[in-house]
């Protein structure tokens, strides 16, 4: 089988970088998706706030993917439902199976990764204690209650204050379970600043800052939890432990890239992100694989992976047109400081630069961000690691840049 452009992954990153594709003129796109259905995570995220920059709507998940779904089917682009890509190969052939097929393989002439990111898990961060039932991550419990309509227990701790974990406190308090707190091992929140005011103090859930679960005690099922505050290195203090009676442990610890395909076709990957290093194109540092959405880094709203979709899609239908490169140079995007991740990583001259910064800690007061060389000063009257700040750089200001370009975030 033979394509133009392949996309792997149908959330809004890959529907929309689908979508993108055959816009930008690509005849033969193709888009594969391991599950039965199109629309990746938006099928359980049954809350609202997408689509409010991209369509100028207020969306819930299940409906914003049915607007991108809908988009989708009016195009020729050709979906593969149920259909696992083993492998993706520098030279962009692509290894499936499915029902139909069986194992088969795909030639294309460029590849789009959207493969999301997946949750850390217990075994990630090394709670010591039993092994019960009743420890879940946070998307696992969000798909019990909104997919599978299970209530995963009736009395539950929350250890992280990432914006899944704080979304399904709200979720499962409306549901009748009890939330008895959302700990968090920073001195400072995980999520954004929305989603503590909506999800955590219009419930009266509280959230304990600089603080973990330190035991899970329980034979069978999860009976509670030791809960300890944290030092400045982040270890428990001795002393402070208090025991939190509950059924289940749900867990927000963060999000990490799928980067298996990546590996797999050779693909450099970032330290700071764990995703593909990439270009302002969404190019990674394999010609012709492109990568967009949370695979890349993890986005706090889904416009932004809808942009990186955007560009990702139209630079891919580029490439598979054998559009010669109008710009050979590329330089560095370093992160400087208090600037913990920045992306993307590299810049190639070709299109604006889009920059997506995460603070090292937070200010709340005013700051500015200083781009060099360009002597760029962007205002911002505050800087969050939990909120990402996006910066358009226009390229007309960069055709003269000949090195590396650094971000800072300093005071105001």
């Amino acid at each position: 089988m033979e394509a133009d452009v392949t996309v792997i992954g149908s959330g809004p990153a890959g529907l929309t970088a689908a979508l993108h594709a055959e816009k930008s003129g690509a005849k033969n796109v193709l888009l594969l998706e391991r599950e039965e259905e199109l629309g990746g995570i938006l099928k359980q995220c049954i809350h609202n706030g997408f689509g409010l920059e991209q369509f100028k709507k207020d969306y819930t998940g299940p409906e914003y993917a049915e607007r991108l779904i809908g988009e989708t089917e009016k195009t020729n682009v050709r979906c593969f439902l149920n259909t696992m890509v083993t492998g993706v190969a520098p030279d962009r052939t692509i290894t499936a199976v499915n029902p139909e097929k069986g194992v088969f393989q795909i030639e294309s002439k460029s590849v789009v990764l959207a493969m999301g990111c997946r949750e850390r898990a217990r075994g990630s961060i090394n709670i010591p204690g039993t092994r019960p039932a009743g420890v879940y991550t946070a998307g696992v419990a969000q798909r019990f209650v909104n997919i599978d309509g299970y209530l995963p227990g009736k009395e539950v701790v929350i250890l992280g204050s990432g914006d899944i974990g704080l979304i399904m406190a709200r979720r499962l308090t409306l549901e009748g379970a009890q939330v008895k707190g959302v700990y968090e091992i920073m001195d400072y929140p995980g999520g954004l600043k929305r989603n503590i005011v909506q999800c955590l103090n219009d419930f009266n859930i509280p959230l304990y800052l600089s603080r973990t679960v330190t035991e899970i005690r329980g034979k069978e099922r999860v009976e509670g939890v030791v809960v300890s505050r944290v030092d400045d290195t982040m270890q428990p203090i001795g002393g402070s432990e208090e025991f939190i009676s509950c059924d289940t442990l749900l867990l927000s610890v963060g999000l990490i890239p799928e980067n298996e395909l990546s590996i797999g076709a050779g693909v450099e990957l970032s330290p700071t992100t764990k995703g593909p290093i990439t270009t302002e194109t969404m190019e990674t540092s394999v010609p012709g694989i492109f990568c967009c959405g949370n695979v890349s880094t993890v986005f706090d709203l889904v416009d932004y992976v809808a942009q990186t979709g955007i560009s990702a899609g139209g630079n891919a239908a580029r490439f598979s047109a054998g559009a010669p490169e109008k710009d050979k140079r590329t330089v560095e995007v370093i992160p400087g400081e208090n600037v913990r991740m920045l992306f993307p990583q590299r810049y190639c001259f070709e299109d604006n630069l889009i920059l997506f910064i995460r603070s090292a800690e937070p200010f709340e007061r005013a700051v500015r961000i200083d781009i060099s060389p360009l002597g760029l000063r962007i205002k911002r009257p505050y800087a969050r690691p939990n909120e990402m700040i996006r910066v358009k750089v226009p390229k007309e200001k960069l055709k003269d840049v000949t090195g590396p370009i650094e971000v800072n975030i300093r005071e105001s």
